[in-house]
């Protein structure tokens, strides 16, 4: 029987419902038009449910349907290269059924119903299997295997399983107890999905961007944050990061940002060619699409969506990347519901429990043994904050900075010089370097972390001669001084800066930016034994090799380059 009762108070996306009995976070339909919304406080007799779309001309007395399921996302083949809003139904789907302008109460499948997939059982007959095991696989996309997993709350033995052509609706399959086996299953969003056990980081997510793999490294599993006022570069930086990042699958969340700027990921993406494969980037990317003009609710959703379809992916043994941009307009529709909720508010008028809340998102990042496999996966976050003003001592930024362990600031001033990517080296900071000492050791060079804290030291030291500069002029600097000056100098435009638009420059492997860190360092180390072999520091200065390493940056044979400046250097200082 149907849960079935009627609006009673409307206050924008918030609605109050009597006449039904449901539990916190079941889905109702509400009003006329079935407009999706989900149960967020009960109050006696009374509902309160926050709508997904826009409740204009609704009014007291409709219906209110409670469907007594949870808000889920479908999980199956069909979601990599898909484009959804933040409840999961497919934009392109809309378009043909609507045109550009989403109507209201319309639903759509977040897969294709009608789609065939070319399925491979793995598992025979009376083969016992566990929650999450893997029973089949489906070639989703050119390369990337969509691996068939047994439901979270399922197990028993195989009662029988065929191998072929199926849509996602399709039994497949069956259990011993009855349970029919499907390509797809469906999730709870708000919950997170279970796991075996969770690892410690051990290895860094290669983003290709110097200033994040040298001096701020990213641990596969970890947490990030890009704060940032508008205009620093927020947007660019985590399309970067989508589309040069290590990462096996991204998912990247447009939470609230202005509908220009999706536009630009929209149409982009699909244009873009993934450097492994060579094949079109979106075929391992899910992208979720939720403008600022859609209903807020939608937006606190889409957090969420995105984060379960990256733990399936997760679950599969994939190392997945999520990109959220941005939690502050997440939270602002937070702060927005629960003043319609007529909560007690916290500080700046947000709720007393978005820390909590931001900290239970973040927590659903990790490196971990998924069940039922032996195979590890992992979720890295990367999400951007948007303070107001580029206030950074605001709640969002606060909580957020309390969670995460990378710290990837963007400086408006820098931006302004257009430095890019415009991260302030001196305020950013990463708890992941020493976990990952190791791995750069073995993998990259021995000497890594020895010349990154270097750098560090010597644009310490300039931040505090500068000060001097500003008071005096460089001529009263001592000379080494001013040689670390021209140091500092090489190490922010040559190693930091870096052209997002430039083929070449756009991506730079490890191996190029030790050979970059090195050759700087070097000059460093010939300047100052020229200085205590007699020569002044002007006819250092006035040196040529050191100015060509920054052609390093936009040619492919570095190598050969690198080792004809250093033998002119050399020669320059007649070391």
């Amino acid at each position: 029987m149907t849960d079935k009762g009627v609006l009673f108070r409307i206050a924008g996306p918030v609605v109050v419902a009597k006449g039904i009995k449901p539990r916190m976070y079941d889905v109702c339909r509400v009003g006329n038009e079935k407009l999706m919304g989900e149960v967020i406080q009960i109050d006696g007799e009374k509902t309160i449910i926050q709508v997904y779309e826009d409740t204009s001309g609704i009014k007291p007395g409709e219906p209110v349907i409670n469907t007594g399921e949870p808000l889920k996302v479908e999980l199956g083949p069909g979601m990599l290269g898909s484009i959804y809003d933040g409840i999961q139904r497919p934009l392109p789907v809309l378009i043909k059924q609507m045109g550009d302008f989403i109507k209201r109460g319309v639903d759509a499948p977040g897969l294709d119903p009608l789609k065939k997939w070319d399925f491979k059982a793995i598992v025979k007959n009376n083969d016992s299997v566990s929650v999450g095991q893997i029973i089949g696989e489906v070639e989703e996309n050119p390369g990337i295997m969509h691996k068939i997993m047994v439901p979270p709350n399922q197990k028993g033995k195989i009662a029988d399983i065929k191998s072929g052509k199926f849509t996602v609706n399709d039994v497949i399959g069956k259990l011993d107890n009855g349970f029919e086996l499907r390509m797809k299953h469906n999730w709870p969003v708000r919950i997170q999905r279970p796991v075996s056990s969770k690892l410690k980081p051990e290895a860094p997510l290669i983003t290709g961007q110097r200033i994040f793999d040298a001096l701020f490294p990213l641990a596969k599993g970890g947490v990030a944050v890009i704060p940032g006022p508008f205009g620093a570069g927020k947007t660019v930086s985590q399309q970067q990061l989508a589309k040069w990042s290590d990462a096996d699958i991204i998912v990247y969340v447009g939470c609230g940002e202005r509908g220009n700027e999706m536009t630009e990921v929209l149409t982009e993406f699909p244009e873009l060619i993934d450097p492994r494969s060579g094949k079109p980037l979106m075929n391992r990317t899910v992208l979720i699409a939720n403008t600022s003009n859609m209903p807020v609710a939608a937006r606190e959703a889409s957090i969420y969506t995105g984060i379960t379809i990256a733990e399936y992916y997760r679950d599969m043994g994939y190392s997945v990347a999520l990109m959220a941009d941005s939690t502050s307009r997440w939270a602002e529709a937070m702060r927005e519901i629960s003043s319609r909720l007529e909560e007690m508010p916290g500080e700046e008028g947000y709720p007393a429990y978005l820390s909590s809340r931001l900290a239970q998102f973040y927590e659903r990042a990790g490196r971990v043994i998924p069940l039922g496999t032996k195979k590890e996966g992992s979720i890295s976050i990367i999400g951007a904050v948007s303070p107001p003003g580029g206030d950074i001592s605001e709640p969002v930024s606060q909580s957020t900075q309390r969670v995460a362990k990378v710290y990837w600031k963007l400086d408006a001033k820098l931006a302004q010089r257009r430095h890019f990517p415009s991260i302030n080296w001196l305020d950013s900071y990463s708890n992941h370097i020493s976990i990952l000492e190791p791995w750069y050791s073995k993998n990259v060079a021995p000497d890594w972390s020895s010349l990154v804290g270097e750098m560090m030291s010597i644009l310490q030291e300039e931040e505090k001669l500068l000060e001097i500069v500003q008071l005096v002029g460089s001529d009263a600097l001592a000379d080494r001084q001013q040689l670390t000056l021209q140091v500092a100098r090489l190490i922010r435009e040559v190693l930091l800066q870096q052209n997002a638009f430039h083929e070449i420059d756009t991506y730079s492997e490890l191996k190029k930016t030790y050979q970059m860190m090195k050759a700087i360092l070097n000059f460093s180390k010939l300047s100052n034994a020229a200085l205590d072999s007699g020569m002044r520091a002007q006819q250092i200065l006035a040196t040529k090799a050191k100015d060509r390493l920054s052609e390093v940056k936009f040619v492919k044979d570095y190598e050969k380059l690198l080792d004809e400046i250093t033998r002119q250097m050399e020669k320059e200082m007649k070391v």
